[in-house]
């Protein structure tokens, strides 16, 4: 009796990690996907997605999100993770897709993948359902919400209003995953306008008053090099900013 006792909890012990080696999303196979445009595949190694997801935890089956998703690049990403089981929603803002150029590219993912929910809305009224994602990425556009812009159509935006909504968005336990040029300290809405860039401080504050805990924080795409000063177009630190990765849940 002992020894076939001994024997059973030997092979849980064993199936254990097989088990969650067969669950493990395969972020590698996820990048390698043809699908995906050289242009994007040519980022990968300064946004480090394989590394980037497994910080941020993107299982499949999971319902996703990829706010102000720009060409796609995370949102095609996202999907291949997830799989058949899951879901990922695009949201771009209107003032991007309603512009020739932008249409184009917007009609052009939707063709390309189909079985991401594409959602264009008003880049100062983000809406989403109660207790819809998993898991939500933001990235390099976080501080845009602190800016506005007469050339885009962007008006004055609220980010504790986008937060707040956010955070009703998200599922108890889910996971907000914030990527952003890391900034100064000082007046947000003038650094914003000046450098593109915002304090991290910032948006721990803005994040920690909604209701999110800081999960986590990673330096895989910190640049000390980067001294913060210069505007995030600039040539000599374009593609290569110091950036910050924060992995914010919402409490259960």
């Amino acid at each position: 009796m002992r020894s076939a006792l001994a024997f059973f909890c030997a092979s849980l012990a064993l199936a254990a990690p097989l088990a969650a080696q067969a669950k493990a999303p395969d972020y590698a196979a996820a990048i390698a996907d043809p699908k995906r445009p050289a242009e994007a595949k040519a980022l990968d190694e300064g946004r480090k997605p394989i590394e980037t997801l497994a910080f941020l935890g993107l299982r499949p089956g999971m319902k996703a999100a990829d706010i102000v998703t720009g060409s796609g690049y995370w949102a095609e990403i996202m999907a291949n993770v997830v799989g058949p089981k899951g879901k990922v929603t695009g949201f771009e803002p209107s003032q991007f897709t309603s512009k020739p150029e932008g249409q184009q590219k917007w009609q052009a993912l939707q063709a390309r993948r189909p079985e991401v929910r594409w959602v264009s809305y008003p880049f100062e009224g983000f809406a989403a359902p109660a207790n819809s994602f998993d898991f939500t990425i933001l990235n390099l556009n976080y501080h845009d919400l602190y800016s506005q812009s007469e050339k885009f159509g962007i008006p004055f935006t609220d980010p504790a209003a986008f937060v707040k909504t956010l955070y009703a968005a998200t599922k108890p336990g889910g996971v907000v995953g914030v990527i952003d040029h890391a900034g100064p300290a000082g007046d947000t809405r003038a650094i914003v306008g000046k450098l593109h860039r915002i304090d991290p401080a910032v948006v721990k504050a803005d994040f920690t008053k909604a209701g999110f805990v800081l999960d986590g924080e990673s330096p895989l795409l910190a640049n000390p090099q980067d001294d913060h000063s210069k505007n995030v177009f600039d040539p000599a630190v374009r593609g290569k900013t110091d950036r910050f990765l924060f992995r914010f849940r919402k409490p259960k």
